[in-house]
């Protein structure tokens, strides 16, 4: 109630009562659903405008994740705001840039391997006209070890063929071939698990580095057992001896291309120093890795462990796994 009182002229007062409406409890409900709706339009415009800008974004970063599994990718498309454009048009130019000159690198190896073949060809020719037995033994052994190297070291430079497609890998099939191949040179090779299905992988890149794995194994431990993890999102191949094992500033080391444990150059003791660097090469092509660790019983574990991925199952789906493991070559 608001009362107003005013004094008249012949001094009587006339006095107004007037009576307010009650508040209201609460908000008007159109007030309320027009609030919402003004919310939620927001927050729709909201997310597009994020989703617009931050799309790109996702794509890039995927882009640059998977960049060292395959270089040969297509460019990613430039649109988007004008910072998303010019960051991917900066990533499109490196990615040219570095498969450039990956390729004139390939290329200059190449020429100086088939460069070096020549010379070493008119050695072994001189070596084989050499009258002393024992020198041309000796002579013989330092250029196979020449070649070997050549061979080894221009493989590890051309990125381990990077390029070839991948297929569905019967991961089975290559154990039991690696398993047999080994067997039918006198080796101790156990194999232990199984995969659940196909794995997306360049084969021949897969068994090398198997078979460079399982062969420190037999040289150093006398006899290996691989040893298959397999879950939805990992495969894990783990190669194990029964040798003396590492020490610990060694099992990192060793994954340094021509270095050696062995103080000696002898291949039959020490190799080229370039079979653990290539397997690693190998994993991390695939997404994966490959570590040394000592087993706590004696012992080394080469834990080869590779990434599953959606392209495993379509692979799969799309018909039988295509890679052949014959006998090794």
């Amino acid at each position: 109630m608001v009362r107003t009182e005013v004094q008249l002229l012949d001094g009587r007062w006339a006095r107004f009562d007037t009576e307010l409406p009650a508040a209201a409890d609460a908000l008007p409900w159109r007030l309320v659903l027009t609030l919402a709706v003004l919310l939620l339009a927001t927050l729709g415009l909201s997310w597009l405008a994020v989703r617009w800008v931050v799309q790109p974004l996702r794509v890039l970063a995927q882009a640059a994740q998977s960049l060292g599994e395959d270089l040969a990718r297509p460019p990613l498309p430039e649109d988007g705001p004008t910072e998303v454009r010019q960051a991917t048009q900066a990533f499109n130019t490196m990615q040219r840039r570095l498969a450039l000159f990956i390729d004139e690198r390939t290329r200059m190896l190449t020429a100086l391997s088939h460069d070096l073949k020549t010379p070493l060809t008119r050695m072994r020719l001189r070596t084989e006209l050499l009258d002393d037995d024992e020198a041309r033994t000796r002579f013989e052994a330092d250029i196979q070890e020449m070649e070997t190297m050549v061979a080894q070291t221009l493989d590890f430079m051309r990125g381990l063929g990077g390029h070839e497609a991948r297929v569905a890998v019967d991961v089975n099939a290559l154990l039991q071939a690696l398993q047999a191949d080994q067997q039918a040179m006198g080796r101790t090779v156990a194999v232990e698990g199984r995969a659940l299905q196909p794995y997306a992988g360049v084969p021949t890149l897969l068994r090398r580095a198997l078979g460079n794995l399982v062969d420190n194994a037999v040289l150093y431990g006398g006899d290996a057992t691989l040893r298959v993890e397999d879950t939805p999102e990992r495969l894990t191949l783990q190669v194990l001896d029964t040798g003396p094992g590492l020490a610990p500033a060694e099992l990192e080391r060793v994954f340094e291309p021509f270095y050696r444990l062995e103080a000696s150059r002898n291949r039959a003791t020490g190799g080229t120093g370039l079979g653990l660097g290539i397997v690693r090469s190998i994993a991390r092509l695939h997404g994966g890795n490959v570590v040394l660790h000592n087993r706590a019983l004696g012992g080394l574990a080469a834990v080869l462990s590779l990434p599953r991925r959606a392209g495993d199952q379509a692979l799969h789906d799309a018909g039988e796994p295509s890679a052949n493991f014959g006998p090794a070559q």
